[in-house]
């Protein structure tokens, strides 16, 4: 079996308070205690939704604000921490911040922003995480890493699926996306919440299909994904964001016990 740890991206989809990322935070280690040893485990919170389907949908903190939250509580946890950024400007201030910064899919194949990005996480010892957009195939994004070798080696490169546009308000997962990511020579992650979405579904929201998100999960592990994203909330309905598709955080720990089983029956 490889040794290599299983990456594990968790949190609340945007930051809706200093007081709730501190108890998701708590509740997640604790859940994770038995498998700690197995994962990589980063805190996930956004400063900013930028991409909503309202233009009076709550968004976050902003990004001053929103690193200050997550610089507490690295230091309350002594945890990594994830979040995005949205413009090529905010990638230095977050990648001075956290350890891994994030590109939204809509953005993946923004030049100026990957090269941002990858400079960032160079002078800060940071990585970057790409979510494929939803129009592109697998096989493209060997031109994101491409780009980000400008500044970065492979080892700091991470390409994430979140699924693939199917009609109007749908979504799928191609499987074979992760070994032809992962030809690239980086780590390939399944975004296991965004995946299910049903995009704009509810009109001035998005909707989805929070059921799918474990038999989806299960899949892309045992077809080698390298990690898992993944939102969770304390009561999903009332997130203010991505509530149809955040994950009920009491069944975390159960969910991810489960994937790290399958992974080490695939790769034994």
């Amino acid at each position: 079996m490889e040794n290599k740890k299983f990456d594990l991206f968790m949190g609340t989809c945007v930051i809706e308070s200093e007081q709730m990322c501190m108890d998701v935070c708590g509740s997640l280690l604790e859940m994770l205690k038995p498998v700690m040893d197995q994962v990589n485990f980063s805190y996930k919170g956004s400063f900013d939704k930028a991409n909503r389907s309202s233009i009076s949908s709550f968004r976050g903190p902003g990004l001053e604000k929103g690193l200050l939250i997550l610089e507490k509580v690295k230091k309350e946890y002594g945890v990594q921490l994830i979040t995005d950024f949205h413009t090529a400007d905010q990638a230095d201030a977050v990648a001075s911040v956290v350890d891994t910064i994030q590109i939204p899919a809509f953005l993946c194949r923004q030049t100026d922003m990957i090269l941002a990005g990858a400079q960032a996480c160079k002078k800060h010892d940071a990585q970057l995480k790409i979510k494929k957009g939803q129009f592109l195939s697998p096989e493209e994004t060997g031109n994101i890493v491409t780009k980000a070798e400008e500044f970065l080696s492979k080892d700091k490169i991470l390409l994430t699926e979140r699924g693939t546009s199917f009609g109007y308000n749908n979504l799928v997962v191609d499987m074979a996306s992760f070994q032809i990511m992962k030809s690239f020579g980086v780590r390939a992650i399944h975004d296991a919440t965004h995946c299910v979405q049903r995009p704009g579904g509810l009109g001035t929201a998005t909707g989805g299909k929070r059921e799918q998100i474990l038999t989806l999960a299960q899949a892309a592990v045992a077809a080698g994904a390298d990690g898992i994203f993944m939102e969770v909330h304390p009561n999903p309905n009332e997130a203010k964001s991505d509530a149809a598709t955040s994950l009920p955080l009491d069944k975390a720990g159960a969910i991810i016990e489960r994937l790290l089983k399958i992974r080490k029956a695939v790769t034994e």
